[in-house]
């Protein structure tokens, strides 16, 4: 009788677990949650850098409301419209990035004390739309580089959080394209 859930088809393939071996190892170290002994990478690490990623997108929301709320002039409302829309998804990538790091048994940092410290990207506030647009592009630039770097470090090691990253990723060179377009829209 098969024991194991699918059979080894091609010796390229990782041989898989019988189900017996699956089951006695989901019952170790249950306080674990989601991290089984399976999990490869660093979680530590992997914390640090989900706790780096979460302080970038809660700067990148507040200094999204500022502009949204600062946007003036005769192109303000699109572009304020804009603002708003991303300060929206970037809060939801911190949700998301939270979740997860609550997932990997760790604690999200949402502490103001060091915020921008912990943040990639800088708040810098930006005198005129085209200024406010200008640091909201470099900062999804800055954050573009960081979660392509994440999706590097992680790589294969822990599939759920590159996956997340990577929408987020997905996301963010969104946003930058959004930003180029309107910046190209207010050339003199």
């Amino acid at each position: 009788m098969e024991t194991s859930s699918l059979k080894n088809l091609s010796k390229d393939q990782p041989l898989l677990s019988d189900i017996q071996t699956l089951r006695k190892r989901a019952r170790q170290h249950i306080e674990g949650g989601a991290v089984t002994s399976g999990y490869a990478a660093d979680r530590k690490t992997v914390i640090k850098l989900l706790n780096e990623a979460l302080a970038t997108e809660i700067v990148c929301v507040l200094r999204y409301k500022r502009h949204y709320f600062m946007a003036a002039g005769i192109h303000a409302d699109p572009v304020a419209t804009e603002f708003l829309e991303h300060a929206n998804e970037e809060m939801l990538h911190a949700d998301r990035i939270a979740e997860r790091i609550v997932q990997l048994r760790g604690e999200p940092n949402f502490s103001p004390d060091g915020l921008s410290l912990r943040s990639h990207a800088e708040y810098v506030e930006g005198d005129s739309l085209k200024e406010m647009i200008k640091e909201d592009l470099v900062a999804e630039r800055v954050a573009i580089e960081s979660y392509r770097e994440m999706v590097a470090y992680i790589a294969e090691k822990d599939p759920t959080t590159r996956r997340m990253l990577e929408e987020i990723l997905a996301s963010e060179e969104e946003h930058a394209d959004d930003l180029a377009s309107l910046l190209e829209g207010l050339k003199d």
